[in-house]
């Protein structure tokens, strides 16, 4: 349905988690090295819990190898806190990416400075920095999903 892509992601219950919530939703979770963590470590494995083993989940050296399977356009959206455009601005279709950097680091400010009218925020109301990563994962792509229910509703039956 949708793809969501972690850069550099190294925190492993929250890759489990969000591998879960891509399980949930059908969409392909795609990881870019280097982790912070082992793909078979066991915190990864229980936030993923018997789900795991079902995920449609790829693995890329780097964004190079991500991008020459998965070449980018204007359907790759970056979420960041450095943008005013929320996230509910944008109107998402079945096949679009949504990219989280590393849980301490974000996304590359290069990587941000290409894709200026792609990058997506959640908007905070305190002065807080950011959301866990499994949160904002969570957001954008049930947003995505809202938007697009009538192709979701039709591959749950």
């Amino acid at each position: 349905m949708f793809n969501i892509v972690l850069l550099e992601p190294r925190i492993p219950q929250n890759t489990g988690t969000i591998g879960r919530l891509a399980f949930a939703i059908n969409c392909t979770l795609h990881l870019i090295k280097p982790y912070g963590f082992e793909i078979t470590e066991k915190a990864l494995r229980r936030a993923g819990l018997d789900y795991w083993e079902d995920l449609k989940v790829q693995e890329y050296e780097n964004i190079e190898d991500f991008w020459s399977k998965n070449p980018l356009s204007n359907r790759h959206f970056f979420a960041t806190t450095k943008t005013k455009t929320a996230y509910f601005e944008q109107k998402y279709e079945v096949g679009d990416y949504f990219y989280f950097g590393r849980e301490d680091a974000g996304l590359p400010e290069s990587l941000l400075e290409q894709n200026k009218d792609t990058c997506i925020n959640i908007p905070m109301t305190n002065e807080a920095r950011s959301l866990n990563i499994a949160n904002a994962v969570s957001i954008v792509a049930y947003d995505a999903v809202r938007q697009n229910y009538d192709v979701f509703k039709g591959i749950q039956s």
